[in-house]
């Protein structure tokens, strides 16, 4: 146990599924990431603290809505106490979870991505799977759900770490583990997953090169990488740098076209790239809920013209590439 969160199950499981020579690298980033802190983790751990201790013998990650428990009585104590500890723990911003009948109605529709990649990808089942900037562990659990043998989701959110422990409290599977650490604290030496995941990072990321490189280099040969990022249009030269924020992000770094993409992860030395997906955001998968009640994309187009961002660039357009390592 290490500030409050448990990951010998996954240590456990990485002894299982070949991946044990990095445990002991792994550990280390870990404490590391850890020892940091955060002002807010006290009252995060006091929420986890709080979810009431529930039998569990229902689990479904291979549905939109990730499930755990038979539903409560929606006025008894447990629910309300249910909810109010995973009220704690908000912004939720992936999902949708359903744990024992609370509705975790999260400000992404992450189930509408999901059902856009996943017929696109190889099968998951019995495969090693990293999801790079994984979130709260929404996508973790579907690839669970698909019969990953293991799925490792980093991320250094610790607020993301406890939504995904209060998920995996009533989902108790065995397969996804999110870790909280950053991309650079991976050991590019592993070179052992056979798909990445990297959705919704790109954009974030100043060095583009670099990080394809990267991803690329933790694929074993013949492994699939799955990159679902913002494009713009346009043709193999054209590229979105915002000069301050786009759509109110401040750390937008690089938005291609779809062909500048292709060419990009050419470049970094994939193969077979092709774009499989391309879809305008609505509000219909991104809005602000009562698990998320803040600022969202309904707030970042320019109201006279919903073709634009507030700042005037191009609204939001997200592609799905699949790519290979040869």
């Amino acid at each position: 146990m290490t500030s409050g969160f448990d990951f010998e199950p996954f240590y456990q499981a990485m002894a299982r599924t070949g991946l044990g020579n990095w445990q002991a690298q792994l550990r280390a980033e870990i404490e590391h990431s850890l020892a940091k802190r955060d002002g807010n983790l006290p009252a995060w751990l006091a929420a986890l603290d709080e979810l009431p201790d529930l039998s569990c013998e229902y689990c479904r990650l291979d549905e939109p809505e990730v499930t755990a428990g038979e539903a409560l009585p929606t006025d008894s104590h447990l629910a309300a106490q249910l909810k109010d500890a995973l009220l704690k723990l908000r912004p939720w911003r992936k999902g949708p979870f359903r744990l024992h009948g609370i509705k975790i109605d999260s400000e992404w529709r992450s189930d509408l991505k999901w059902a856009r990649v996943a017929p696109h990808i190889a099968d998951l089942n019995g495969r090693r799977i990293l999801d790079v900037g994984c979130g709260n562990g929404y996508y973790l659990m579907r690839m669970a759900g698909a019969g990953a043998q293991i799925a490792v989701g980093i991320d250094p959110s610790l607020l993301f770490l406890a939504q995904f422990s209060a998920a995996n409290r009533y989902c108790r599977q065995n397969a996804a583990f999110m870790l909280p650490i950053g991309f650079e604290q991976m050991p590019e030496e592993m070179q052992c997953f056979d798909t990445v995941f990297s959705m919704g990072v790109f954009y974030h990321r100043r060095s583009p090169f670099d990080f394809l490189k990267s991803l690329r280099m933790l694929l074993r040969k013949g492994g699939e990488l799955v990159l679902e990022t913002l494009v713009i249009a346009g043709d193999q030269n054209s590229v979105l740098v915002p000069p301050d924020r786009y759509a109110r992000m401040n750390n937008v770094w690089f938005i291609p076209s779809v062909q500048a993409m292709l060419a990009w992860l050419d470049k970094a030395g994939f193969v077979n790239a092709k774009a499989v997906d391309l879809c305008r955001t609505t509000s219909e998968e991104q809005r602000s809920t009562e698990w998320m009640p803040g600022e969202s994309f309904e707030m970042c187009l320019d109201p006279a013209c919903s073709d634009l961002t507030v700042e005037g660039h191009p609204a939001p357009l997200r592609a799905v590439f699949i790519a290979g390592r040869p």
